[in-house]
């Protein structure tokens, strides 16, 4: 009998370990920030390109910045031929 206990007990801590923590996405994963056109002049940093921004603000203005908190690589910002 005891030697089933430590089985399922040494089995559960294996299974236990294998496991890993998840983190949530926060502002500070995206590079890109929305900042509203409005007096309210609210910021959202939720947006992996610029294109993505750009859409989101047309039609209720504003502009798109990089964001400050922004950790991972440059974004690459893509400049109009001439």
């Amino acid at each position: 009998m005891r030697a089933v206990v430590l089985i399922t007990v040494t089995a559960g801590l294996a299974v236990a370990g294998l496991t890993s923590a998840s983190t949530a996405q926060s502002a500070y994963d995206y590079p890109w920030c929305a900042l509203r056109g409005d007096r309210g002049g609210g910021q959202s940093c939720y947006f992996a390109t610029r294109e993505q921004c750009e859409t989101t603000l047309s039609g209720i203005g504003g502009v798109c910045i990089h964001n400050p908190g922004y950790r991972g690589p440059a974004p690459r910002v893509r400049r109009p031929r001439y």
